[in-house]
């Protein structure tokens, strides 16, 4: 996201697994902050999101992709939610 862009990117926001164990909150400014269970901030760094594609680059190097579909993320064989969306309802309740 350039220094120009005046609204914030369709997908900013916390996105979390079914179980809430992984909660990833995806930030106006291109970074992203990961939690893990209790350990907050387990990974940190920058994002680009291309249509329904989003790209990580880790603050230690490390870059992983994901997909976007509508309200899931399926990223590094994980699926996450937005939080509160209906699609966490629903897969809150089908665990």
């Amino acid at each position: 996201m350039g220094a120009g862009d005046v609204s914030p990117h369709p997908y900013v926001g916390m996105w979390v697994t079914a179980d809430g164990h992984i909660r990833q909150m995806l930030l106006p400014n291109g970074r992203y902050d990961e939690a893990r269970g209790e350990r907050e901030s387990a990974y940190t760094g920058s994002y680009q999101v291309v249509g329904t594609r989003i790209e990580y680059v880790d603050d230690t190097g490390f870059s992983a992709d994901g997909t976007f579909d509508g309200d899931v993320l399926h990223h590094a064989g994980y699926v996450f939610y937005r939080e509160g969306s209906d699609a966490h309802r629903q897969a809150r309740e089908e665990r």
